[in-house]
């Protein structure tokens, strides 16, 4: 076979190859994300927006700022997600690492025996290695050199598979945002729930000391025959019923401070809080800009595009699959069957230099199918961003009406306080005077006793209902 022919079948293999590797898939057609609407609902469009501003800021309570810093210093679930941040970024490292060359050293011993009956036993049974002594059977090898390989990015794989791994970095660290704007808002929350059972405390005390004037009252009447034993227990039964609620609220406040000691980091103690009451907070002022915004300030939004950057990436270098590779390896180094020949140069010198090229032939399944599998976690992608988007947008609509709502509820409620508390005192009045029974009393005490937590209770959702629309903005994290 001549020399032209040789070529020519050669050029013939490799054009196959390149002709079959290089029929990849055509890209898939993706679904449209929906965009957010323009506005809030009920809500006047504004470019303000509380998102904006630093939590120190918009949390003016030294205690629940100082409650706030020593989370962000302590969280173990923040520093989980801090090492995965390093991890992502180790990844990016490995990434560009598979672009350079790959350069190694290294150095070898062996021993070999061949038999004598081939060809290359037969040459070393004739020859050598020192006047009038032969090749033994046992023959060292020793092998010092550099060895490097290199796969030729022709189609971009590993340039696009790093930033696949630089968008996932950033993408943690937006996850990292968002676990601190959770952890912001919870500690707030929780701080706020805390004041209130302090202030539910205190009211429960009071009412317990007016019921037990009421009881005292009562006792005398009975000894004056103006009122019954039953009247006497009913009262008791009412003083022993606020006593239990007492000492339940004293521990739902441990259970709140070992829940906030938790997110700080810390082992059960006493959390430093404001005493002036819950009644006393003015919820701030929230202003919640344009949904558009969303997409800049919460990190949820902008880590799902992040990771539907990298999907889109991850389609590309699994597309690249279907082509076919280069890659080029050399070797420069010295070998002997003697320690003292390694030395010797050039006749110890061995060297190589390869270059091939490789692609997909026959049997694609396994290519295909990560294809394939690209494909489908990039629609997963885009639906997750497109969900995304849509959960914080309702959020904030949701806790605007939450808002709107509250703060009327708040002024019936204080309205209904007033009220019942004048009553208190008019119906211990006609209770001595015997124009009105112990039952009215009773009634009068417990209706101003539950609308007194209710009112503390619907202050509480005014601040967390605040909160959460800072949260949901996509504020605390900055």
């Amino acid at each position: 076979m001549n020399l032209a022919r040789k070529n020519i079948i050669i050029a013939a293999v490799c054009s196959s190859i390149l002709y079959a590797g290089c029929k990849a898939p055509a890209l898939m057609q993706l679904p449209q994300a929906k965009t957010a609407p323009s506005s809030f609902a009920n809500n006047k469009d504004s470019n303000n927006n509380s998102a904006t501003v630093q939590w120190k800021q918009f949390f003016a309570d030294k205690y629940l700022s100082n409650l706030i810093d020593t989370a962000l210093k302590n969280n173990q679930e923040l520093e989980i997600t801090l090492q995965e941040i390093e991890i992502a970024h180790n990844e990016i490292s490995s990434r560009q690492g598979a672009i350079l060359p790959r350069v190694e050293t290294g150095a070898g011993i062996g021993v070999e025996k061949v038999g004598r009956y081939t060809s290359q036993g037969a040459g070393d049974a004739s020859t050598d290695i020192k006047p009038g002594k032969a090749v033994p059977d046992w023959l060292p090898d020793y092998r010092l050199g550099l060895f490097a390989n290199w796969e030729v990015d022709v189609w971009k794989k590993l340039r696009n598979s790093k930033k696949a791994a630089v968008s996932r970095y950033l993408a943690t660290v937006e996850g990292k945002n968002f676990l601190v704007t959770n952890l912001v808002a919870e500690i707030a929350n929780s701080y706020y729930e805390l004041l209130a059972l302090d202030n539910q405390l205190d009211i429960v005390k009071q009412t317990i000391h007016l019921q037990q004037n009421a009881l005292d009252i009562v006792r005398i009447q009975k000894q004056a025959a103006a009122a019954n034993e039953l009247a006497v227990k009913k009262f008791e039964a009412e003083v022993l019923s606020s006593q239990g609620l007492e000492f339940d609220i004293r521990q739902k406040i441990t259970a709140k401070e070992n829940a906030l000691n938790y997110l700080l980091g810390r082992y059960p103690q006493t959390v430093a809080r404001d005493t002036t009451g819950i009644l006393n907070l003015k919820p701030s002022t929230i202003a919640t800009g344009i949904p558009s915004q969303l997409l800049k300030n919460r990190p949820d939004i902008k880590q799902a595009e992040l990771e539907l950057q990298a999907a889109k990436l991850d389609v590309t270098v699994a597309r690249t699959a279907f082509y076919p590779s280069f890659n080029i390896s050399a070797g420069l180094g010295f070998q002997g069957f003697s320690p003292a020949y390694l030395v010797k140069f050039p006749e110890s010198l061995i060297s190589s230099l390869v270059g091939d090229v490789a692609g997909p032939l026959i049997n694609k399944a396994a290519i295909k199918a990560d294809y394939n599998n690209a494909n489908a976690r990039q629609v997963q992608a885009i639906y997750n961003y497109e969900k995304t988007i849509l959960n914080a947008y309702i959020e904030v609509s949701t806790e605007l009406s939450n808002l709107k709502n509250q703060e009327q509820l708040f002024a019936l409620k204080s309205k209904q306080v007033s009220t019942l508390s004048a009553t208190i005192d008019i119906a211990n009045d006609l209770f001595k005077s015997a124009r009105a029974n112990y039952l009215e009393v009773l009634l009068t005490q417990r209706d101003a006793l539950e609308a007194k937590l209710q009112l503390i209770e619907t202050r509480l959702n005014q601040l967390n209902s605040v909160t959460n629309i800072y949260r949901a903005l996509g504020g605390g994290w900055n």
